[in-house]
């Protein structure tokens, strides 16, 4: 089999891959479950490749996601669920639907009217799928008002998300001071329990918890996005770890036999240094 720019052989590829007996014994024991780690992985690498601005590895990383479409379609295809043509279909659908300013005869000249569309469209899917679903004889669980919140985004985006949702419905506060002191309080908590002769890891992970869903509301609350706000933090904290990796080599040490003094002096003037380029 030759590479093709055609998505038509990598739909080959993958059902040659899931072929009993002459497919390949790893691809044949994966399911939805054990693949479903590898999408939201690909879906990281992703945003990592734009993040770096490397269109090569973007081009890469694109064509292993678009792997995992492929992957999940096939085995809904053995299955008899649906096959990939459905999942085109599918999108292509939805998006002419949901564009019928630009595909259709309706006004969408400025936002606001782009945005009254989409949420009309969005809720006459909602009633359809719901139909659909009762046609077809499939359970349907009663939808709570959270629920549109996935519970597969990282913790701290669904945090944002969940206070943001409960936020419309007026579950919220009106000051950031208000969160802030929040945030003491939670503290306070985790330091009592930290304090106990006899710490309990369950309920220090509890109060743990309730401190980081109260700085995810911060975040809202100051317009800021906590997800982007930490990968900075975390961006900062490999500059200058790598400064006390250069410093060692500079000294002749190693990482190791550095003593946390040394680390400290060594951060302490990566972060000064930092702060004049500025």
């Amino acid at each position: 089999m030759t590479p093709s720019r055609d998505i038509a052989r990598l739909i080959e590829i993958m059902a040659a891959l899931r072929t009993p007996v002459t497919g390949c014994p790893w691809d044949l024991e994966q399911t939805f479950a054990t693949i479903a780690p590898y999408t939201l992985e690909e879906a990281y690498e992703v945003a990592d490749a734009i993040a770096k601005n490397d269109m090569l590895d973007l081009r890469e990383e694109l064509g292993d996601l678009l792997l995992q479409v492929v992957y999940h379609a096939r085995m809904a295809e053995e299955e008899r669920h649906f096959d990939f043509g459905d999942v085109v279909d599918g999108v292509t659908r939805k998006m002419i639907r949901r564009h019928p300013h630009v595909f259709g005869d309706e006004n969408g000249e400025k936002a606001e009217h782009v945005k009254g569309i989409w949420e009309r469209i969005k809720a006459e899917e909602k009633a359809e799928k719901l139909a659909e679903r009762q046609a077809l004889g499939l359970e349907e669980h009663k939808q709570r008002f959270l629920d549109e919140v996935p519970t597969a985004f990282p913790a701290l985006q669904e945090a944002e998300k969940l206070q943001r949702k409960a936020s419309k419905v007026g579950f919220d506060w009106n000051d950031a001071r208000l969160v802030l002191e929040k945030i003491r309080e939670e503290t306070h908590e985790l330091d009592e329990e930290l304090s106990q002769s006899t710490p309990d890891k369950t309920r220090i992970a509890d109060e743990l918890g309730d401190t980081l869903f109260a700085l995810a509301n911060l975040a809202r609350h100051l317009d800021i996005d906590p997800e982007e706000a930490l990968r900075q933090t975390n961006r900062k904290f490999r500059s200058r770890f790598a400064a006390i990796e250069e410093h060692a080599e500079k000294t002749g040490t190693t990482l190791l036999a550095m003593s946390l003094e040394e680390m400290e002096a060594a951060w302490q003037a990566a972060k000064q240094s930092k702060d004049v380029s500025r």
